[in-house]
């Protein structure tokens, strides 16, 4: 079996689902080598406020991932969870892929933002032209009264 042939296979196994018998839950058969382990557990953090999540590894590289509804679900609404499923599966292997292809420009750009400060900030430059400010010479000769010698 070629390589092409066994990941039509894993994508068939995401696609086909199972409504298990208590009428509430539907499993699905996920392949790791397709969907990383971050990103099955992304996809089912997105179901916790509607579903009691389940997940077990049955195989290696296999993940046996369960929905459970919490209220009676309405007619062809585990058809529709296991639909959304799958999207979010898709959405968190590809959040994963950017992470990982993007690490190293993120690290860079965060090492600079902390690490190579100018040698003075914006709000140091803004106080000491402040303090340059009151230090000069009053032109309308107006004293505050703190700065009297004996007031």
């Amino acid at each position: 079996m070629s390589s092409a042939d066994q990941n039509t296979d894993a994508a068939v196994d995401l696609e086909t689902f199972e409504v298990l018998s208590d009428g509430r839950s539907v499993r699905l058969q996920i392949d790791e080598r397709l969907y990383p382990l971050d990103a099955v557990r992304g996809a089912a953090y997105l179901f916790l406020d509607r579903c009691f999540v389940r997940l077990d590894r049955p195989a290696d590289q296999r993940i046996d991932l369960t929905l459970k509804t919490k209220a009676a679900p309405m007619p062809g609404q585990l058809e529709q969870l296991a639909g959304e499923l799958g999207n979010a599966l898709l959405d968190q292997a590809v959040r994963v892929q950017v992470a990982q292809s993007t690490g190293k420009i993120r690290e860079y750009i965060m090492a600079r933002a902390f690490f190579a400060a100018p040698a003075q900030s914006s709000i140091d430059q803004l106080l000491a032209e402040l303090d340059a400010e009151e230090l000069a010479d009053d032109p309308l000769d107006i004293q505050v009264p703190w700065e009297k010698g004996g007031a």
